[in-house]
C-alpha cells in the first residue's frame, strides 16, 4: 500500500509548472496524489506543541449540491441532494425483446467549455443551464443543453478551488470557501436572472475541503473541512440563512473531519460519512445531523473507511457509498436509515477514487472516471443496479478524466465536463452520456 501525503493544494501554475507540459505519467501521477493530500501531513505537524506555537496569518474560508466534491462535490465532489434528481419521474422501463437487456450508456462529446478546469463546481440551475465556477480560477460559464455550448457569465469577487456551491431554494446559487493562495471564509450568490455575483455574509470559519448542503428549511448546513487553524481539520459547522444572508454557528460534529460526504437523507436529516481525521487516518465513522435540535448524533460505521468517496441518496431513501482511498477501493455499501447500519453491496469493477456518482432518473447510480488502483486515469463507467446489487460495466467516457463534475440534466442526460488528464492537465472537453439498451 502507498503512503500518501497532502499538502496545500496548488496548481500546475503555482508549482512551477507550464500547463501544457507533459509529465511522464508516474511522475504526474505522484504529484496529484501528493497535492491532493498535503494538508493532512500540515494537520499532523501542527498538533505538536512546537507546530502550535507558531501561527502564521491567513484569512478566508463540492456539492454537496454537486456530484463532483466535487463535492457530490469535490470535493463535494460530493454527490448533493440537489443533483440526484430527486422528484424527478422515472424512465420508461428500458427492457428489449430480450428479458435480460440492461440498460447501457453512451458518451458524446459536446462543446468545450471556454477554459480547462478541475477542483471546480457544477450546479444545475432551475432555468436547466448548468453554472460551472472556479477551479484556479475566478471565471465562470453556463451550458446550455439544446445547443450544447457554453456562455462566459459573470465572474466571481474572488477565484477559489475547492469550495462548495449549493442551489437555494430561491433560484440563486451560494458558493461559500475554499482555497486561493489562503483559506477563504468568504461567500457570493449568484444571480442566474442578471448573471452577476454579489458577496454575502462570511462564514465564521475559513474552511476548504467541507460539505455544503440544503436542508428541507432552505438554510445551508456547512461542515468540516480544513480550518484557517494551519489547515488544522475543523469539527466545526455553521449554517447560512438565504433571508439575512448570514452564518451561525451549530452543533460540532463529534470527529473532525474533511474529504467526507454529506447526504439530506429523506426524514430531513443530514449523514456525514467517512473523511479523514485529525490523526492523519482514513475514517469509517458517521453522523447524523438533525436540523431540529442542531446537534450531531453517531449512526453506524462504515465496513470499510474511506475518503475521497462518494455518496448518493436513492430512491428507496437509502445511501449508496462507493470507493474512495486508500487503494482504490473498490468496495460500496448501503446505509439504511431505519436501521442506522451499514451494508456491503455489490463491488465496483473497477476501484476508483476522485471519480463522480450521479442518481439516474431510472434509480439507477452511474459512476464515471477517477484514478484506478494502478493511479492510471480511468474513461470507464460503471451502472449499480438497486435491485440487484450488482454493478455493470458500461460505455466508456470518450476521455479518460478525475476531478471532474457530472451534472443531471433535466432531459435525463448526464454532463460531464473538465477534470485533470493522465499529465496533470486541466480539461476543457465536456461530454454529453445519454441511455441506449443493449440489443
Amino acid at each position: 500500500m502507498k503512503t500518501h501525503v497532502k499538502l496545500i493544494p496548488q496548481s500546475p501554475v503555482r508549482l512551477g509548472l507550464p500547463r501544457k507540459q507533459q509529465l511522464p505519467r508516474a511522475q504526474a501521477m505522484w504529484i496529484i496524489r501528493g497535492l491532493l493530500l498535503i494538508p493532512l501531513a500540515l494537520g499532523c505537524f501542527a498538533l505538536s506543541p512546537a507546530a502550535l506555537a507558531v501561527t502564521p496569518a491567513r484569512d478566508g474560508g463540492y456539492p454537496n449540491q454537486n456530484t463532483a466534491e466535487g463535492e457530490d462535490a469535490l470535493f463535494s465532489l460530493t454527490t448533493g441532494a440537489a443533483n440526484t434528481a430527486m422528484g424527478f419521474d422515472a424512465l420508461d422501463s428500458n427492457t428489449t425483446e430480450s428479458d435480460n437487456a440492461l440498460p447501457s450508456w453512451i458518451w458524446t462529446v459536446t462543446g468545450s467549455l471556454n477554459a480547462g478546469r478541475a477542483y471546480d463546481t457544477a450546479t444545475l440551475l432551475q432555468n436547466g443551464m448548468v453554472l460551472v465556477a472556479g477551479g484556479f480560477v475566478a471565471r465562470a460559464e453556463l451550458y446550455d443543453s439544446p445547443s450544447g455550448t457554453w456562455t462566459a457569465t459573470g465572474r466571481l469577487n474572488r477565484a477559489r478551488e475547492f469550495h462548495t456551491a449549493t442551489l437555494l431554494q430561491n433560484g440563486m446559487v451560494l458558493v461559500a470557501g475554499g482555497y486561493s493562495n489562503e483559506i477563504l471564509a468568504s461567500a457570493e450568490l449568484y444571480d442566474p436572472a442578471s448573471g452577476i455575483w454579489t458577496r454575502t455574509g462570511s462564514l465564521n470559519r475559513a474552511r476548504y475541503s467541507h460539505t455544503a448542503t440544503l436542508l428541507q428549511n432552505g438554510m445551508v448546513l456547512v461542515a468540516g473541512g480544513y480550518s484557517s487553524n494551519f489547515n488544522l481539520i475543523s469539527p466545526s459547522a455553521e449554517l447560512y440563512d438565504p433571508a439575512s444572508g448570514t452564518w451561525t454557528a451549530t452543533g460540532r460534529l463529534n470527529i473532525a473531519r474533511t474529504l467526507h460526504t454529506a447526504t439530506l437523507l429523506q426524514n430531513g436529516m443530514v449523514l456525514v460519512a467517512g473523511g479523514f481525521d485529525i490523526n492523519g487516518n482514513a475514517n469509517a465513522s458517521a453522523e447524523l445531523y438533525d436540523p431540529a435540535s442542531g446537534t450531531w448524533t453517531a449512526t453506524g460505521r462504515l465496513n470499510t473507511a474511506r475518503f475521497y468517496h462518494t455518496a448518493t441518496l436513492l430512491q428507496n431513501g437509502m445511501v449508496l457509498v462507493t470507493g474512495g482511498l486508500y487503494a482504490a477501493l473498490a468496495s460500496a455499501e448501503l446505509y439504511d436509515p431505519a436501521s442506522g447500519s451499514w451494508t456491503a453491496t455489490g463491488s465496483l469493477n473497477t476501484g476508483r477514487y476522485y471519480h463522480t456518482a450521479t442518481l439516474l432518473q431510472n434509480g439507477m447510480v452511474l459512476v464515471a472516471g477517477g484514478l484506478d488502483s494502478n493511479d492510471d486515469v480511468s474513461a470507464s463507467t460503471e451502472l449499480y443496479d438497486q435491485a440487484s446489487g450488482s454493478w455493470t460495466a458500461t460505455g466508456s467516457l470518450n476521455t479518460g478524466r478525475y476531478l471532474h463534475t457530472a451534472t443531471l440534466l433535466q432531459n435525463g442526460m448526464v454532463l460531464v465536463a473538465g477534470g485533470f488528464d493522465s499529465n496533470f492537465r486541466a480539461l476543457a472537453s465536456a461530454e454529453l452520456g445519454q441511455l441506449t439498451a443493449n440489443q
